[in-house]
């Protein structure tokens, strides 16, 4: 129901900006709207197509490691803490397995494999959905965590700076770090405080304190390296998890004696028609999240904030990156091309390009995920996700500001 209203908005406030704008002697406003229906349309099925080869190669395999038990030893392992943050799933359930591989995928930058994980877990929650159209408490709260965007590796941003020139790429991992990190813990409160769960509990309690150890210590290590090294070290270490979760789910497989080959086949056959179901939700953000930035809206906005912010004496310098924040939670492309317009505008060593950066690695697209998660699964009524995302979005951009501060 959320999602309609914003949808609705979108559409609303594209028109009414639109208007003003023709008004205001622009002819040709309405034409770029309609242009960025057809062209954002388009550009959604191009990435559910994208997104066939992945989930059919990554289902395929999640479906080896179902058959071979794997997914129901990472399972029972992980019940003890999966089970507090995640009470309405019952212990041991597959789910749990394909939740963490999820979020390791997610926290390693591996975001081929995150997708199609974070699929097969929603279609695991949705068996245990009463109400096959409502969310229930365990796929919001694991959407949240999705996100909020925790990445240890923030690999393709280091890349964008070194392409641009950058004088230290790395300059912005541990505040991307740091900020991913707060708008995680924020996103696991807000949503436990909403659901009704203790994060006082002992076992969680300790789980999220060993995260933000966790945290400082890659922060520890990564800083200990030179650039040339830390890029080596994140694209090694990104392949070679990828190549081993491949391997050992094939050989658990061989192992129990079962055929790999038909089950690599029967998943990939589920990443096909995953991929396909998805199409519809995606046309429908993407096309109302064009039609907002083609009207000038959007453009409007962060004017409107420049000034209010200048108007109150505040330091205004963060406003410039502020696109690249509003973007994020709307469209990942979008917020990446404003993070690359930010550097290229000001610099990828000045602040507002760095703080785009930040912006960019402190939290993920919540629309995006919202509408492909939940589009996979065909549920319409989405309750407090998008009040729980949006919030522990918005603590991951303001974390975001006052790191940027503090480090630039």
């Amino acid at each position: 129901m959320v999602l309609n209203y914003i949808w609705i908005a979108f559409f609303l406030v594209a028109f009414v900006f639109g208007a003003i704008q023709l008004l205001m002697g622009d002819a040709t406003i309405f034409q770029k709207i309609v242009d960025s229906t057809f062209d954002t349309s388009k550009t959604a099925f191009e990435i559910s197509l994208g997104l066939t080869g992945v989930l059919a190669l990554w289902l395929g395999i999640m479906k080896i490691g179902e058959r071979a038990g794997v997914v129901n030893v990472l399972a029972r392992v992980l019940s003890p803490v999966f089970t507090k943050l995640f009470p309405d799933i019952p212990k041991n359930h597959p789910a749990m397995g394909s939740i963490f591989m999820n979020i390791a995928s997610n926290m390693l930058g591996l975001d081929n494999a995150a997708t199609p994980t974070g699929l097969k877990a929603m279609q695991q929650m949705q068996e245990l959905n009463p109400k096959k159209d409502t969310a229930t408490n365990p796929m919001i709260m694991f959407l949240v965590l999705n996100t909020s965007g925790l990445t240890i590796i923030p690999t393709t941003i280091l890349a964008f700076r070194a392409s641009y020139g950058a004088a230290t790429p790395t300059d912005v991992f541990i505040p991307i770090l740091l900020a991913t990190t707060v708008a995680t813990l924020a996103g696991i409160i807000i949503t436990s405080a909403w659901q009704r769960i203790n994060v006082f509990q002992p076992v969680l309690l300790a789980t999220l304190m060993g995260l933000v150890a966790f945290v400082g210590l890659v922060i520890w290590g990564f800083g200990q390296m030179d650039k040339d090294t830390m890029g080596t070290v994140t694209s090694v270490a990104g392949n070679l998890i990828l190549l081993t979760i491949i391997m050992a789910f094939i050989l658990a497989g061989l192992f129990k004696k079962i055929n790999v080959y038909d089950a690599f086949i029967e998943g990939a056959k589920e990443g096909f028609t995953t991929a396909v179901r998805i199409i519809p939700y995606l046309v429908a953000i993407l096309v109302a999240v064009g039609v907002f930035r083609a009207s000038g809206a959007m453009d409007m906005l962060i004017d409107g904030i420049a000034w209010s912010v200048k108007q109150c004496g505040i330091n205004a310098d963060f406003v410039g990156a502020l696109p690249s924040a509003f973007m994020k939670p709307l469209s990942g492309s979008g917020a990446r091309g404003l993070m690359l317009e930010a550097m290229t505008n000001y610099g990828p060593d000045s602040f507002v390009g760095r703080l785009s950066c930040i912006f960019q690695g402190s939290t993920d697209t919540t629309f995006y995920i919202l509408a492909v998660y939940f589009g996979s699964v065909s549920i319409k009524y989405t309750r407090h996700a998008v009040a729980c995302g949006l919030l522990a979005d918005l603590i991951g951009v303001i974390a975001a500001v006052f790191i940027a501060y503090i480090f630039f």
